[in-house]
């Protein structure tokens, strides 16, 4: 399994799990709370980002957790949701996408910037 030996793999499959804590809690109250999109998106990205930092330190980085990273890890996040949220308002405000949908168009952009910043965060 050579192909888990790459760092960026392994950031994807930790996104993809945190992709599915994110998107569980952002259809439970978008969907079933009917909150608005972007309180929903908010919640669930608070609730993923506390996963995204023990999956990452433990399996994508492999580097020990410490309380000082995980009070910097946040800021690795803040790219991602302050993006993620000006991309949701773009595409559901102004392109009048389905709300649903939204998050994984997000993905493709966020991706990317995320895996840059934690990385340069977490394995200082």
């Amino acid at each position: 399994m050579n192909w888990i030996n790459n760092e960026f793999t392994r950031f994807v499959v930790v996104g993809g799990l945190n992709t599915v804590n994110y998107y569980l809690v952002y259809l439970l109250c978008f969907n079933l709370l009917d909150w608005h999109y972007l309180v929903s998106h908010v919640l669930g990205f608070i609730v993923s980002l506390v996963i995204s930092f023990f999956l990452n330190v433990y399996f994508t980085y492999r580097v020990k957790p410490t309380f000082s990273k995980f009070i910097q890890f946040p800021l690795s996040q803040l790219a991602n949701i302050t993006l993620s949220s000006c991309l949701m308002y773009l595409f559901v405000d102004l392109l009048g996408w389905n709300g649903n949908a939204a998050p994984f168009a997000a993905l493709f952009i966020t991706v990317p910037v995320t895996f840059l910043i934690t990385g340069k965060i977490l394995k200082k």
